[in-house]
């Protein structure tokens, strides 16, 4: 389990574990709060095609799928 602040997650930096389209590195550019100022997706940036999916931020701390940094 990859353990991390959420407040601190705006322009992290991710690798994919089991990469999708030849897309390994991810940036995390954009987060969702809801109206309570809860922290609900993040949006992740593929640094090399700039594509981007906003996924539920919690998807990031299973370590099998994601780990921190760029490797």
């Amino acid at each position: 389990m990859n353990r991390f602040n959420p407040a601190k997650l705006k322009l992290s930096k991710w690798t994919a574990t089991h990469p999708q389209r030849k897309e390994k590195h991810f940036l995390v550019v954009d987060l969702l709060h809801d109206e309570a100022g809860e922290l609900l997706e993040v949006e992740l940036q593929a640094i090399h095609s700039r594509r981007s999916e906003w996924i539920d931020w919690r998807r990031l701390r299973d370590s099998t799928t994601w780990s921190m940094g760029w490797r």
